[in-house]
């Protein structure tokens, strides 16, 4: 694609599809959401490759008061159990309408990482890789935004709606600024700057003019620092050509109901209306889960946001026939001690918590692993942050051993020594 061109000479069946559905303008098309649930808008959205979206639990949700309950023992607490459509695989009973999708989870109830803390953590599952001094690997939007995103779309390949806290999860490290993860709120919601306030052809000649000088400028200097800037100036102006997506006060008060009436639930809808516009990956962040005191009442009120918010999202995806071929990720970056402390709170563990996978490759209505019976350590098949990256890149389509080069030094795309956990893939 020539670089110089203008936006309305970027005109491909993609960008013709996604011209139906916003103006340059920013303006939603009326009859968004019925295009959206068409069958033909679906069969290009899995013509991309697979898509992903990760909802991060920031601080580290209690594996006890979620998936793994252990009731009857000394480190249960007050939460009880509830059936799901799926024998053997509970749920804590503030989340009923995920239980009803439980046909559709991976539960991985093993995992044993390496990082106590939360920079460290946040880290290590953003990459599948320990915090390096010496290397900054990329966070996992970043490596499906390099794989599995479309090279001319108007829209980045990886978005993050809140997500990760405590410092970021690693942003593009090595990949470079055309990977860079691209963040707005938990909402969605552009910020007011986004909206031209020069007419649109007096707009255009200012960018010709800079996009002018700086390749004027590139002749005399082909320095990273003006190149990164130049192709953030480039996908800036691209995106203003299809800001509509964002925009979903029209859509919003339909599906208000199904993701509950929340900041997480407005951004799980979000994220479906990204996938569905070719975004390769989304991160929903939610907050408030690092309870180490009063874990109970935290997580009553953070679980029930939780719940509407994620079933809605499956639900959704469902309808539109995007779940197979869109991954979704439930983690954050710990879980949380089995015993319950002085405060009535949980601290961080990470000797045995779990994660869940949905849709995407992934096979549905199965546990994976397991804690002892009191909670504390993994009893069978422990799964690392390097396990669980190499499992993730292989139900997206990526090829975990995928080298990139760092100077001299081959680094594979999840750690060399970490395997597939081939159980969890469809």
């Amino acid at each position: 694609m020539n670089p110089l061109c203008k936006p309305v000479e970027h005109i491909n069946r993609r960008a013709f599809l996604k011209g139906t559905l916003a103006t340059a303008a920013g303006g939603a098309f009326l009859n968004f959401g019925s295009l959206f649930n068409s069958d033909s808008i679906a069969a290009e959205a899995k013509k991309l490759g697979k898509k992903c979206i990760l909802l991060w639990m920031n601080g580290g949700a209690s594996q006890i008061d979620t998936f793994d309950m252990k009731p009857g023992t000394d480190n249960a607490g007050p939460f009880r159990p509830i059936n799901t459509k799926v024998s053997g695989m509970p749920v804590c009973e503030y989340l009923p309408k995920v239980a009803q999708h439980a046909d559709k989870l991976a539960v991985i109830r093993s995992m044993k990482t390496s990082e106590p803390d939360h920079p460290g953590g946040i880290m290590s599952m953003h990459t599948g890789y320990r915090p390096a001094v010496n290397v900054p690997y990329p966070e996992i939007g970043a490596m499906v935004a390099k794989f599995n995103g479309p090279a001319d779309s108007d829209l980045p390949s990886c978005v993050h709606l809140g997500g990760a806290g405590y410092g970021g999860g690693g942003g593009a490290g090595f990949l470079g600024p055309k990977f860079q993860p691209f963040s707005v709120g938990r909402d969605g919601r552009l910020p007011s700057f986004t909206t031209p306030y020069l007419k649109a052809d007096s707009e255009q000649r200012r960018n010709d003019l800079l996009r002018f000088m700086e390749q004027d400028a590139a002749k005399e200097s082909s320095a990273e620092p003006f190149e990164a800037h130049r192709l953030a100036k480039e996908k800036a102006w691209r995106l203003l050509q299809a800001k509509g997506v964002f925009d979903a006060s029209q859509e919003w008060p339909k599906y208000r109901d199904l993701y509950g009436d929340t900041e997480f639930g407005r951004g799980c809808m979000m994220a479906r209306r990204l996938i569905e516009a070719g975004v390769a990956f989304v991160e929903v962040g939610q907050e408030n889960y690092d309870s180490h005191a009063d874990n109970f009442t935290v997580h009553k009120a953070t679980l029930s946001v939780l719940d509407p918010g994620w079933s809605g999202l499956m639900t959704d995806l469902k309808d539109r026939g995007l779940l197979d071929d869109t991954l979704i990720i439930w983690m954050g970056e710990v879980g949380r001690t089995p015993q319950i402390n002085n405060r009535v709170g949980r601290d961080h563990y990470i000797n045995g918590w779990t994660v869940v996978l949905a849709g995407g490759g992934t096979k549905g209505g199965m546990v994976y692993g397991a804690t002892n019976a009191n909670g504390v350590g993994v009893k069978d098949d422990p799964v690392s942050e390097g396990d669980l990256f190499a499992t993730i890149f292989t139900a997206l389509g990526i090829n975990p051993r995928a080298k990139h080069y760092v100077g001299p030094r081959p680094i594979t795309a999840a750690p060399e020594k970490s395997k597939v956990v081939k159980e969890v893939l469809a």
